[in-house]
């Protein structure tokens, strides 16, 4: 493997045998080498092939200004999410994770604990992602030996989100306010707390999740579900109230018309969820 950019001491990038850029690491891989050089193949720990150049030239750029270590804890966290949520993940995980652990231990150091506002939320719209925010917790402790609170792994479980949604943060914050919101509305509305551990509060969340996205980029879909729309309308009499409540409440807020597939689909969760069968 031939070097093609040196990165520093530790980290250099090659080429794969496709031609496709392939950051490696290992202790001193690239101490005393010059571009062209062969690698040690010996003294590679670890590549990583991202597909993305872009976010290639980024992850680049963010391995000369932290420490290895935190890079390869930050690795450890998302082969664990991998397994954990059963999906591939954007390779942005890889920038944005390691920045912000690398970043978190940093401001602990120096004493700075930053708050979430959006803790309880997180913990309870997103429970995989804040789980694997816990383990991420464990590793830093394990490795680092400082102790996040919740509130980081809240940060944490966010990028993951961020992830799986090939979003960026500030949608993701946005995404989950609109859930917070409209939960809001059903749980006063019906005046009943859900029960989270249910699988319909697992399939209410997951709808509303891909619903809050199309409120925020305008997208609507309508399959022409008109004439079962009346029919549910009909079956659901006080969850068509609360729709009403919603409907008024988007509108104004977010500029977004619900369409008769908005407004269907949300129902038969929600009827599912209060039990308004």
């Amino acid at each position: 493997m031939e070097i093609k950019k040196i990165l520093n001491n530790n980290v250099a990038v090659t080429l794969d045998e496709k031609g496709k850029e392939t950051i490696v690491m290992g202790r001193g891989i690239a101490y005393k080498r010059k571009i062209g050089d062969e690698l040690d193949l010996l003294k590679i720990d670890k590549t990583f092939t991202l597909s993305d150049k872009s976010v290639s030239s980024r992850f680049q750029e963010l391995l000369t200004n932290i420490p290895m270590e935190h890079i390869l804890l930050s690795e450890r966290i998302i082969n664990y999410a991998k397994i954990k949520l059963g999906k591939e993940l954007n390779d942005i995980i890889y920038v944005t994770l390691s920045d912000h652990i690398s970043g978190a231990i940093q401001r602990y150091k120096e004493g700075s604990f930053l708050k979430n506002p959006m803790l309880w939320d997180i913990k309870r719209f997103y429970k995989d992602e804040f789980e694997i925010g816990l383990k991420a917790n464990k590793v830093v402790e394990e490795e680092i030996g400082i102790s996040f609170l919740e509130d980081e792994a809240a940060f944490i479980a966010l990028h993951f989100v961020n992830a799986e949604l090939n979003g960026d943060l500030s949608n993701i914050y946005d995404i989950t306010r609109i859930m917070q919101e409209v939960s809001g509305i059903v749980k006063n509305f019906f005046k009943t707390e859900f029960d989270e551990n249910s699988i319909n509060y697992f399939r209410f969340v997951t709808h509303l999740k891909f619903f809050a996205q199309r409120v925020l980029t305008n997208s609507h879909y309508n399959d022409g579900n008109n004439d079962l729309l009346e029919s549910i309308k009909y079956k659901h009499q006080k969850t068509f109230q609360c729709i009403q409540k919603i409907k008024p409440f988007i509108a104004k807020k977010y500029k977004y018309e619900l369409s008769d597939d908005d407004m269907l689909y949300l129902m038969l969760h929600i009827a599912r969820l209060v039990k308004d069968i």
